[in-house]
């Protein structure tokens, strides 16, 4: 059987008979809304079965094994069987997207569907939608100096970026050394808008052209950041704002409009879209990049050249309108999750430590830390009782390094080398939380006791 290519059947009682011979273990894997949804639909849709049990069967893995406990999903979310089943579809498609026959209109037809799809979601038109290989390209295409404006043909003279930016905005950008300012961060990890707006008031007075560039959601402590109400200053600056939403997609609302952003720039694999995707979304078609970061074909309005990827653009949009769907239910089981696992580390480690607990933050993310326990110890701990973390950015050749986030909210160094992220998603359950917890305190107290009889 090919992938997109399914059985047919229609008899009731055959379809009663296959969802009895469903491996329960299976089920007990997939999330509930998946489960009910599966069998109910077996029931009342022809066909529906025969179409998907293959596909459940080749998710087995894809439902994260629960011999193990992923909790890592900020820095990569499982893939969305929405996706998988949209991807599946597209892989069957030969046609070069650019091509004029009936192939090539049919690669081309996925594409702009999708895109229709990913715009609605950012609130701006399908034609401002510019598909790239993930969020740090689309960031290094949009950070740049020479976007013109309707009423600004200069280049921008400084790009102003918080110092709790991804590495994609720090070092991804296409401005000079000279042309960087950071903006301060506080003790919460929010902006300091007084600051920022202490600097754009200066270049304002230089007559220097800004570009803002600022999170929506910190992918470390998961710090929720003040995007409107710095929209306003910089735009009342003359401004330019880029908004990374890369974590908060799927989150959080997070459209254009709400954020009051020039662009946004969005990754799918971060909300259950395959890898080696993304787009970064402008608010307007008057913008124009006179500088193109790929230069070939002429692909996505000369914007980003090289043939489409046509499989990974249709999951990115699939997987968007699962997260989005759900997202209101899914926000409030991860938040009521995410703050019973803080209560849960609290007992357990009475003298663990939350970065930018005091401030908003994402449903699904907590970053604490251990005195006198550093992050690789306790990663490599619990990875070897089956459980998933990070201590941070999955973008640094998986070293476990000092968080230059946590630095700039003033964090003590020694706290910091302790810095654990617990981050869920679409596919997490409470009992991953409670496994996290009991294998947190079996991992502390070996720990701690092999320290203590050490200093005995």
């Amino acid at each position: 059987m090919t992938c997109g290519k399914w059985a047919q059947g229609t008899r009731v009682e055959v379809r009663l008979r296959a969802i009895l011979a469903i491996p329960a273990d299976l089920l007990a894997r997939m999330p509930q809304w998946i489960a009910s949804s599966f069998v109910f639909r077996a029931l009342e849709q022809p066909g529906y079965l025969f179409r998907q049990f293959e596909t459940l069967r080749r998710l087995r893995v894809s439902f994260v094994s629960r011999t193990r406990v992923y909790l890592d999903y900020n820095a990569t979310a499982p893939l969305h069987p929405a996706a998988r089943e949209a991807m599946c579809a597209a892989f069957d498609l030969c046609g070069n997207a650019s091509s004029v026959h009936a192939e090539g209109q049919a690669a081309r037809a996925v594409i702009e569907a999708a895109r229709a799809e990913v715009a609605a979601f950012a609130g701006v038109a399908p034609k401002n939608v510019v598909f790239t290989s993930g969020g740090t390209e689309a960031l290094n295409l949009a950070l740049t100096p020479s976007i013109e404006t309707p009423d600004e043909k200069r280049p921008f003279d400084l790009l102003v970026a918080s110092a709790g930016e991804h590495p994609a905005v720090l070092a991804g950008h296409r401005f000079a050394a000279g042309q960087l300012e950071l903006a301060s961060l506080t003790p919460r990890g929010v902006l300091n808008i007084e600051a920022l707006g202490a600097t754009l008031a200066r270049a304002r007075a230089a007559r220097h052209r800004i570009m803002v560039a600022l999170q929506a959601g910190n992918n470390e402590t998961g710090v929720i950041q003040p995007v409107a109400a710095a929209a306003e200053m910089i735009h009342a600056a003359g401004g330019f704002l880029v908004c990374d939403a890369v974590q908060a997609a799927g989150r959080i609302e997070c459209d254009i409009g709400s954020l009051g952003a020039d662009a946004i720039v969005l990754s799918a694999h971060k909300f259950g879209g395959p890898k080696g995707v993304g787009a970064v979304c402008f608010r307007s078609d008057s913008y124009h990049i006179k500088e193109a970061l790929l230069r070939g074909g002429g692909q996505e309005r000369g914007l980003r050249a090289g043939t489409e990827n046509v499989a990974g653009i249709a999951g990115m949009a699939a997987a968007l309108c699962a997260a989005n769907v759900r997202l209101p239910e899914e926000a409030a089981a991860l938040s009521a999750w995410r703050d019973e696992l803080e209560a849960d580390i609290s007992r357990v480690a009475p003298d663990a430590v939350f970065f930018g607990a005091g401030a908003e933050r994402l449903p699904n993310t907590t970053c604490f830390a251990l005195p006198r326990i550093e992050a690789h110890v306790l990663l490599i701990a619990l990875d070897t009782e089956g459980i998933a973390v990070s201590s941070g950015s999955a973008c640094s050749s998986g070293k476990v390094k000092r968080s230059h986030v946590l630095s700039a909210m003033g964090v003590e160094p020694d706290v910091a080398r302790g810095a654990i992220r617990v981050s869920l998603g679409w596919n997490s359950r409470r009992e991953d939380c409670i496994s996290f917890v009991e294998a947190l305190e079996r991992m502390v107290r070996r720990i701690r006791a092999r320290r203590d009889k050490s200093a005995a």
